[in-house]
């Protein structure tokens, strides 16, 4: 019975356990696992493989990395607390002059407040070109993230600002990875309102500001994204802008077809 009893208390300390503060991940497959990820976000990785993304850039625990336009902070709930014992998550945040961002800038605070283990190695840094840029000093970052937003900065006319930035806050060595939608490379939309962007637009915006290319990937690319669609990349999910219109037409497709592209700053 002492034995019994014993065995019992053990069992019981070790489902307990499961209890305990989150723990701070130590991979990348951890991190997207993790309990500091919204249910909400987690089924779409499918369509954003984020294990698979993440490594093609070079993500490694220890880094500074700084995210730009984390939107509602999908990518942050990966790389913050990937980031938290190491290394360094910046996030570069839109001035909130509008509902939109506003919105997305409660919902990130809320996040930071929740989880202060992970969040108080964050810095939230001003990122709203082409003029109100406020990074942290140059050659200080490891890696620069961007994902879905090379449209937004073109809307803007401040691209070749964002880039400049880019290029100048990264270490020598340092990378600048992006995801975009991806157009079709006749399709003509200078001020990307479709939301796609042509993937020769964006390795031409890069190297005028310096950077070299190392390398893309077809990780989030959609075949079935036909990139005509009527309220642009905003038709299909998540956004599905129609309503319920074609619904079912434009879950089937799926979220958009991307572009993965890595660059890096020279070293000398």
């Amino acid at each position: 019975m002492k034995y019994l009893l014993l065995s019992t208390l053990i069992l019981f300390a070790g489902c307990s356990s499961q209890k305990d503060p989150l723990k701070i991940p130590e991979s990348i497959e951890e991190a997207v696992d993790s309990g500091y990820r919204s249910p909400l976000n987690k089924p779409r990785d499918v369509y954003r493989h984020p294990v698979e993304t993440l490594k093609f850039f070079g993500v490694t625990p220890e880094m500074t990395v700084l995210e730009v336009s984390p939107g509602q902070g999908w990518y942050m709930e990966i790389l913050a607390p990937l980031l938290a014992e190491n290394g360094k998550y910046i996030a570069g945040m839109p001035v909130a002059d509008k509902p939109y961002f506003k919105t997305n800038e409660g919902i990130i605070n809320d996040w930071r407040a929740k989880y202060p283990q992970v969040s108080k190695q964050m810095e939230l840094v001003t990122f709203s070109p082409p003029s109100n840029i406020k990074f942290p000093k140059n050659n200080s970052v490891d890696i620069v993230l961007t994902f879905r937003n090379v449209h937004n900065w073109m809307m803007a006319k401040g691209e070749e600002q964002a880039f400049k930035a880019f290029y100048d806050v990264l270490k020598p060595g340092g990378i600048l990875g992006v995801v975009e939608h991806r157009a079709k490379p006749e399709q003509e939309d200078p001020l990307a309102k479709s939301g796609y962007v042509r993937e020769q637009d964006v390795i031409e915006l890069a190297a005028r500001a310096g950077f070299k290319l190392v390398g893309s990937s077809e990780i989030n690319a959609n075949p079935k994204d036909t990139k005509d669609h009527p309220e642009g990349v905003w038709t299909l999910p998540p956004t599905l802008k129609m309503g319920e219109k074609n619904k079912d037409k434009y879950l089937a497709i799926g979220e958009s077809d991307r572009m993965t592209i890595k660059f890096m700053k020279p070293k000398y």
